[in-house]
């Protein structure tokens, strides 16, 4: 039934879209890369994707960092990242990897290094790969604007050519491999200036590097480009395929991650909206998720995102073809819709809890959706995670709704209710269109319509095109779905259907863990494209109610677009931190977590500080033992505060720019 609605014509009004970056974005096809060897563990598109991570051990405690290296590959790293700040750290990485080979294990190594080249050559005579930074291995950030002309940076990219060149060489006589690993936020003054703080900077901060590795003839390299925003991270990852192809460069395999994603579900969502929407188009060799917990914990995370794509080609439907994609997959651009009520426009997405299977018989039922009653005043409270809508199916909510919440009831309950203006129809698609042809009474200003892929036929788009009522909700059982989904999208675009679209998603045989995963990528992988005016995640039995309400309005945090609670951006600790991430993370959530749409970077040393936290509003960043700086944006207000007082100290910068409100001491 679709392909019949695809016309050359159709197609040809898409011939300027951007270039695809994928193979297919409706068939899972994995990118095909060159092979990396790295031990005895080699990377690349002719292997399974690989799981890693990084200790958070100082590396001179050599037992320390052995045991902890251990527990990591027992928890299933197969690669493993150790930081060498210095030369001495970079020496002591040999005690390292002799006492766990003489433990047994023999998993690669890989030293991390920022801002010394000489620490960087000494490593890559002991481990199998070295990771760089582009954006601090030749360079000092100093956050100044420079306005090169050409000859001074072409100059530059001479320098940069000196200063990197011994370790290619060391790398290639030594049979070590290299990541090129450029992050968002510490982007060099040469970059930022030239470029911007863009994801075509992140690509040409690599590219600089890795035309001089290929003018060298040294191929043994992987490729990333992290950022703490999932949504600049995808783009960033898109754009770097692309120009490697556009310029002939090899394909090299990619290292995927979202930086100082956080802790909990939290950083679990923003991790796999990142990485999970490059693994549906079949983008990435390698996973590590960034988690404000012990890294032995990341490498389950990991390793769940990966397994969703085993055998998924065999498992999935097919699905029509997308020639051209009329969506820019490189700039955040969001899809034109007109408003209908609170829905599309310039509204925010909105979230619809689904108590389709779960009766609405008291007050206290809705408490799981943040929205409370007060017997006292006889009033009611939202939260800021309070739903917008209720969708009761065929059982209508035994009491009046608060004001802040709407109640969706299937077509054929909603024509039986005495309301039928403050509550609102949901149609399936055949239903819909008979409705139309038939003058049925309908909802004079908001009517819900539920459809699949299969569902749209020249009829119903037609009778969609002129209804200015309509709100789309749409879903699909086929194991490919957010390709699917997008699938969908792309028909609405190319027949110009303006109806705000809701995305339902139902997971059934889910592991809770995978959940919060699963949840991020199908429907966050639309949204970074902008795609998408709300969420239904349905649930089945009241104990999911409140998680899944929680976790649709972390999907929107974590895109970006919708903002109800204080952001976090911590990193994930390492040999350089300098205070209990961890714990000081959760001090100062504790102390936060009410400041709605504030965000705060919380970073173990001065390689993730500043600019690693670009996004943050403010910053706490440990710069010594005991010795914090507090952040403004990127600029450091106050140097040295003891960690004692430094929350405080936090607290009361907050205060001075009238961002500070006491928490609400009503316990909801």
């Amino acid at each position: 039934m679709l392909d019949s609605l695809i016309t050359p014509s159709q197609s040809a009004t898409l011939t300027d879209a951007p270039t695809l970056y994928t193979p297919s974005l409706t068939e899972y096809i994995r990118r095909k890369t060159i092979t990396v060897h790295i031990g005895d563990v080699p990377m690349g598109s002719d292997y399974p994707i690989r799981v890693q991570s990084m200790t958070t051990v100082d590396t001179m405690d050599t037992p320390g960092s052995v045991d902890q290296v251990i527990r990591m590959i027992e928890a299933g790293c197969e690669y493993v990242r150790i930081t060498a700040p210095s030369v001495k750290e970079a020496q002591n990485l040999e005690n390292i990897r002799k006492e766990l080979r003489a433990r047994g294990y023999t998993t690669p190594l890989v030293a991390d290094i920022h801002f010394t080249p000489n620490a960087a050559e000494l490593a890559a005579r002991i481990v199998e790969k070295v990771r760089i930074n582009p954006g601090n291995y030749a360079d000092r950030k100093r956050f100044e604007f420079i306005d090169y002309t050409d000859a001074a940076y072409a100059s530059e990219l001479s320098r940069i050519r000196d200063k990197f060149l011994p370790l290619v060489r060391i790398c290639k006589e030594y049979g070590t491999a290299m990541r090129i690993g450029t992050n968002h936020g510490s982007l060099s003054d040469r970059i930022l200036s030239r470029y911007g703080d863009t994801p075509v900077g992140m690509v040409e901060s690599a590219l600089e590097f890795l035309r001089i590795c290929e003018d060298e003839n040294y191929y043994n390299i992987t490729l990333s480009m992290k950022s703490s925003n999932p949504q600049v991270m995808v783009q960033a990852y898109r754009l770097l395929v692309q120009r490697l192809d556009e310029e002939g460069l090899k394909p090299y395999p990619l290292h995927l991650g979202v930086t100082e994603a956080g802790e909990a579900e939290d950083g679990r969502i923003k991790s796999a909206l990142g990485i999970g929407t490059l693994l549906e188009d079949g983008i990435g060799d390698t996973v590590r998720v960034s988690l404000t917990e012990e890294p032995e914990r990341e490498a389950p995370v990991a390793q769940a995102l990966i397994d969703r794509y085993t055998n998924r080609a065999e498992r999935s439907n097919p699905i029509p073809p997308i020639t051209t994609y009329p969506v820019n997959p490189f700039q955040y651009s969001r899809r034109t819709t007109q408003e209908v009520v609170n829905f599309g426009g310039q509204n925010v997405p909105r979230v619809i809890a689904d108590f389709s299977q779960v009766a609405v018989q008291t007050h206290d039922d809705l408490k799981p959706i943040g929205h409370f009653y007060l017997p006292e005043p006889d009033k009611w409270r939202m939260n800021d995670l309070g739903a917008d809508y209720v969708y009761t199916g065929s059982h209508p909510a035994q009491f009046m709704l608060p004001n802040g919440l709407k109640q969706i009831l299937d077509y054929g309950v909603w024509q039986t209710v005495s309301d039928q203006v403050n509550t609102f129809p949901l149609l399936v698609s055949d239903t819909y269109q008979k409705a139309r042809s038939e003058n049925q009474i309908l909802h004079s200003r908001l009517n819900f319509v539920q459809l699949t892929l299969l569902d749209l036929s020249t009829d119903i788009l037609n009778t969609l095109r002129s209804d200015t009522t309509a709100v789309l909700v749409i879903q699909t059982d086929n194991a490919h779905a957010m390709p699917e989904l997008r699938r969908l999208f792309v028909e609405l675009i190319n027949q110009r259907i303006n109806s705000p679209v809701v995305v339902q998603r139902t997971y059934t045989d889910v592991a809770p863990e995978n959940l919060a995963l699963y949840a991020a990528t199908d429907v966050g992988g639309l949204l970074i494209d902008g795609l998408g005016d709300g969420i239904m995640l349905s649930a089945t039995n009241p104990d999911q109610l409140k998680s899944r309400n929680n976790l649709a309005f972390g999907i929107l945090q974590a895109a970006r677009t919708r903002i109800t609670k204080t952001e976090y951006i911590s990193c994930p600790s390492c040999g350089r931190t300098l205070f209990d991430l961890q714990e000081t993370t959760a001090m100062i959530r504790q102390r936060t977590d009410h400041l709605k749409g504030v965000k705060i970077g919380i970073m173990g040393c001065i390689v993730n500080g500043p600019g690693e936290m670009a996004d943050a509003d403010y910053g706490y960043v440990g710069i010594g033992r005991d010795k914090i700086a507090l952040y403004r944006g990127q600029q450091v207000i106050k140097k040295s505060v003891s960690a004692e007082r430094a929350v405080d100290e936090l607290i009361e910068l907050i205060r001075e720019d009238n961002r500070w409100i006491e928490p609400s001491v009503e316990n909801l």
